[in-house]
């Protein structure tokens, strides 16, 4: 048996957005979730040109081709993303997160690609993960020991990212891991991971097998909470076939 991603994705405006910054992509191969910055249009523009370039990368690849393949993707997001700032310099400052899972044509490995504070949790045998760090301001608090974890959940600043996909040198992180058969991810912007809770996270991919409908809980709980953000859910299933 050889296993293989199968994934759903769904995106909200949020209640108090006039618009929705966020993009994604949920594949067979290849799932990613980009949370634009910078202004309504060019916030936009940075997200959509970056998950177009990635996209293409939603085909059968070697195992010792993933994080070269996710970096290709990331050069040619930068690429365009300054073109555009080339092109109308009102887009200066744009730019957008990026967190990107692809897996291997085996099933035998996948790779991560991350720069800003969207997210990639990993549920497996019953317990959440955050597999990625955050590029944020408040992040560097907690690594230091100045706030706790919890603080910063509601720290003023939170939404300060230290780094994004803006047209410039930046330095993503990387990591390859084995899948497992009944892994669980979730890619989401932090529309949803600032205001629903990891054990309410886990509780609702714990309990929602249906892919589409664990999407829909997860926006749902993101809107009952107020959704003062754009929501992008991204949940893909490890199976075997």
């Amino acid at each position: 048996m050889t296993l293989k991603l199968r994934s759903v994705g769904t995106s909200d405006r949020g209640l108090i957005r006039s618009g929705n910054q966020d993009a994604l992509h949920a594949g067979t191969w290849l799932v990613a979730v980009a949370d634009g910055m910078g202004g309504m249009a060019a916030g936009d523009l940075a997200s959509a040109l970056t998950i177009d370039a990635v996209a293409p990368l939603d085909v059968e690849t070697p195992e010792d081709a993933l994080v070269a393949a996710l970096q290709g993707g990331i050069a040619v997001a930068t690429a365009r993303i300054r073109q555009a700032v080339a092109e109308d310099p009102e887009r200066q400052g744009m730019g957008t997160t990026l967190t990107a899972l692809l897996f291997a044509r085996t099933g035998s490995c996948l790779a991560l690609a991350h720069v800003g504070d969207s997210r990639a949790y990993l549920f497996r045998e019953g317990v959440l993960k955050q597999v990625t760090r955050d590029d944020t301001f408040v992040q560097l608090l907690v690594d230091q020991g100045v706030i706790t974890a919890d603080q910063a959940s509601s720290h003023p600043r939170r939404a300060v990212v230290t780094q994004a996909l803006q047209g410039e040198d930046v330095s993503p992180s990387y990591a390859t891991m084995v899948p497992r058969a009944g892994d669980r991810w979730l890619l989401c912007s932090d529309g949803l991971s600032n205001v629903v809770r990891p054990d309410t996270l886990a509780e609702v991919l714990s309990d929602h097998p249906d892919r589409a409908a664990c999407a829909g809980k997860l926006i749902d709980l993101a809107l009952h909470a107020g959704a003062p953000d754009n929501v992008t859910v991204v949940v893909a299933d490890v199976v075997e076939e």
